[in-house]
């Protein structure tokens, strides 16, 4: 009776994990489903290589936004990437100093501080100094977002590394900083490239910071101390406008957006199935 009572609960918990399975996966179904139904039949070449057409009228494309895009992002990448990997990297090291502590407290901080919040203390510190919005204004933004990302992230997978490999290579004459950069990163070098690709694709999609910032712009600009134009910006921008026209390039947009993040959350797993399925 025991028996039979333990398999009719193993079965009703197994049918409530996959009920709660199906549940968490159907909103991004749906949104997928939706984008490509209303978005998918607007993109074709011209989408990308095209600059928009003047409000009301139809055609056009998003290949400012996509240009404004690549350089904000990039630009965060090469401010939010070193800090956040060295920060991870000092704080797995030396993880009883009063510096690592404070950084990893304001770190978790930050991981929790809405977005808006860091577009609105970018335009204070940069934008309203320069009295002009600009792309480098969003890529800081999107770097202290990044940030407490990657150093957390960096931080666990440091930590992953065997203390005896730390302990070969000191033995052998090694320095602690040449052992730390030398051996350590070298080992849990794809789990901290994951890491990154994770804080990129979250601040790729980001539209408030660069609302406060980047302002966004009709035109082809490639000066990162001028507004420049950004894929979410425009599907805020297109969406929230009169013309039919501009809400069929917004669910285009969106599409585009949406795999961007989708391929980047990709070669981050793939990257993660490496680091673990590597012969030892």
């Amino acid at each position: 009776m025991r028996k039979e009572f333990r398999r009719w609960k193993s079965r009703v918990m197994v049918a409530l994990l996959v009920v709660a399975t199906v549940l968490a996966v159907a909103p991004l179904v749906l949104i997928l489903g939706t984008l490509i139904v209303k978005g998918a039949g607007s993109i074709d070449l011209g989408f990308f290589t095209r600059l928009p057409v003047p409000a009301g009228e139809s055609g056009g494309g998003v290949a400012h936004a996509i240009v404004g895009t690549l350089l904000i992002v990039g630009a965060g990448c090469l401010i939010g990437l070193p800090i956040g990997i060295g920060a991870g990297i000092f704080a797995a090291e030396w993880p009883g100093s009063i510096v690592a502590k404070t950084t990893r407290f304001i770190a978790d901080v930050l991981n929790g501080t809405p977005s808006i919040v860091v577009g609105v203390f970018a335009w204070t510190w940069i934008v309203a100094r320069q009295k002009h919005f600009s792309g480098l204004a969003g890529s800081a933004a999107l770097a202290v977002i990044m940030i407490p990302m990657v150093m957390r992230t960096t931080e666990e997978m440091v930590k992953l590394v065997p203390h005896s490999l730390r302990e070969a290579a000191l033995a052998l004459g090694y320095s602690r900083w040449r052992t730390s950069l030398g051996i350590v990163v070298r080992t849990c070098l794809p789990g901290i490239v994951t890491g990154s690709l994770l804080a990129v694709a979250r601040v790729a999609g980001e539209t408030a910071p660069l609302l406060f910032t980047a302002l966004g712009s009709q035109y082809m600009s490639r000066d990162l101390q001028q507004p420049m134009a950004a894929l979410p910006l425009v599907v805020f921008t297109y969406a929230s406008g009169p013309y039919d026209d501009w809400h069929r390039l917004a669910w285009a947009t969106a599409l585009v957006l949406i795999i961007v993040v989708f391929v980047l959350s990709l070669a981050a797993r793939i990257a993660t199935r490496r680091r673990f399925d590597a012969p030892r």
